[in-house]
């Protein structure tokens, strides 16, 4: 029988590579369910119509008309909204993918897992800002829960089922983005084209920036502790230019498993997709006498402090982490709209973190109210600096 599959985040980089998978697969592996996207009404529309959708919604309300337009007659069920983006991921399929950029995927996020099947997760601010209301969602739902991050994807793989307790330590390894080489006094000129420039990975704005401030290492450290169950003194971080070594596991018998592969976010999409097997992919195979050669360096924490500050928030618990997630978010967006500096980003997030209470909190509304309250602290702490600018 077909998958049957949704796509939460259809026309963003990840769901894009989703869709190409499906297109490549055999014919009738899959079924397309739902798909969401944020606006592109064209780009969802042509994937509509292309993979026979029963579904399709836009988070924007005001791109519904435009919806209308483009599939009116098609017989596909259409939506609008925050509403009808967590509806889509109620709707009954096998597989979801939930790709959806930022703590704008909780909901959606909560609502597949508590319909059970399997959740795909490349949103992991999701994980982040609400850890246990998520683990506890998919306990209660039966979902699998599958990492596709490509680091996480990569240690799930080294596992292969491995008890905790055998465990040593993982390895999340990281390209350095487009500054690791950097002084830090230059850093401080950085422009958001620079920034959005990486020199391995082609991804979208936000994973951009966060990848270039090493945050999403950072973010990637608090997902693995929930995900593995494992503390963050056993979590380490490397820098590897080569972007050949994804994850890495060592045992407590001093065996170390790596997971190796190109750069390409189709491979932990496509073992996502088809686990507990396996499927063709048409990615670029790695060529290790090409490669000739992998360097591993410890992160400078001067240039990029963002790790220190995820690795604390990981350690001060409660809603550390949730803080976090939403002052990076906002300081990422004034940096992309040029109203603060690279440098800034960090600076925002620790000065948040410093002045918020980090009480647990209690249920999603909660960790909602939090998320408010450090976006709009984040808010003024930008303002600060501009002003003394």
């Amino acid at each position: 029988m077909a998958r049957s599959v949704s796509i939460l985040g259809a026309t963003g980089s990840i769901g894009r590579s989703t869709i190409a998978l499906i297109e490549a697969a055999e014919p009738g592996a899959f079924r397309v369910e739902a798909l969401v996207a944020n606006r592109d009404v064209t780009m969802l529309a042509a994937q509509a119509r292309r993979f026979g959708a029963r579904f399709a919604a836009v988070a924007d309300p005001s791109a519904y008309s435009a919806l209308k337009d483009a599939l009116g007659g098609t017989g596909v069920t259409l939506a609008a909204g925050a509403e009808a983006v967590v509806e889509a991921a109620a709707r009954p399929a096998d597989w979801t993918m939930a790709a959806i950029v930022g703590a704008a995927g909780l909901r959606s996020t909560l609502a597949a897992l508590a319909r059970g099947g399997t959740l795909a997760l490349a949103n992991k601010e999701s994980l982040v800002c609400a850890a246990d209301l998520v683990l506890e969602t998919a306990r209660r739902g039966g979902a699998a829960l599958l990492p596709v991050d490509s680091e996480h994807n990569a240690v799930f793989q080294c596992m292969a089922g491995a008890e905790t307790r055998g465990i040593e330590k993982v390895v999340l390894t990281a390209s350095g983005g487009p500054f690791r080489d950097w002084p830090l006094e230059r850093m401080a000129g950085v422009t958001p084209e620079q920034a959005l420039r990486h020199p391995v990975w082609s991804m979208g704005a936000k994973i951009s920036i966060d990848s270039a401030t090493m945050m999403n290492k950072g973010l990637e450290v608090i997902e693995a502790a929930h995900l593995f169950a494992l503390p963050a003194e056993r979590i380490e971080v490397l820098v590897h230019p080569q972007s050949a070594v994804h994850g890495m596991v060592q045992y407590v018998d001093g065996s170390i498993l790596a997971q190796l592969g190109s750069p390409d976010m189709r491979t932990p999409i496509a073992h996502a997709l088809a686990w507990p097997k396996r499927m063709m992919a048409e990615t670029p195979r790695l060529d290790l006498a090409a490669l000739s050669r992998l360097e591993f360096f410890a992160p400078d924490p001067l240039r990029f402090p963002a790790l220190r500050l995820a690795r604390e928030a990981l350690l001060a618990g409660g809603g550390a982490p949730t803080i976090l997630n939403a002052a990076n978010e906002t300081a990422v967006g004034l940096f992309l709209d040029r109203r603060i500096g690279f440098l800034d980003i960090a600076g925002i997030v620790e000065e948040t973190l410093a002045r918020l209470p980090a009480t647990r909190p209690d249920g999603l509304e909660a960790i909602l109210a939090l998320d408010a309250a450090a976006r709009a602290e984040a808010g003024r702490q930008a303002g600060f600096r501009a002003a003394f600018a």
